[in-house]
């Protein structure tokens, strides 16, 4: 297990930096949908979890998650970090699945994006948000 050599202190400074928008996939992704015509809002605050892309008129909500953040396939490495860290990425996993089935609850579409979705396979990662805006949900 990797322990952390940052002081409490140190460790609140460090993580107090790392920013949860505008990242470098989500600016990719934004500037891709932009370019093919799509318009969009941006971390709609009174949407469950503050999706990173909405298209209203399409009830559609997308977000772009980080491996590590969100806890890609936690099970498989939780091992490998120290309780604090299995601690937190436990809560976001759980956020995240509350606040999902908080939008669908209430008419949403919801697309997970993965960090490595997006950098493995860009133009399927377009495709998928593409298709679902040009395919609205009945009303």
């Amino acid at each position: 297990m990797m322990t952390d050599n940052l002081t409490p202190q140190q460790r609140s400074y460090c993580m107090s930096r790392i920013g949860g928008k505008d990242t470098k996939p989500e600016l990719a992704v934004r500037s891709e949908l932009h370019k093919r015509g799509l318009r969009f809002r941006k971390h709609v605050k009174h949407l469950p979890g503050k999706p990173d892309i909405v298209f209203p008129s399409a009830k559609l909500a997308v977000f772009i998650d980080g491996d590590f953040w969100h806890g890609f396939r936690f099970p498989a490495w939780k091992h490998t970090v120290s309780d604090f860290w299995k601690t937190k990425i436990g809560k976001t996993k759980e956020r995240d699945r509350r606040n999902f089935r908080k939008l669908r609850a209430n008419g949403w579409r919801v697309i997970r994006l993965w960090q490595h979705q997006i950098e493995r396979d860009f133009d399927a990662s377009i495709r998928r948000v593409v298709s679902a805006v040009s395919d609205p949900p009945q009303r």
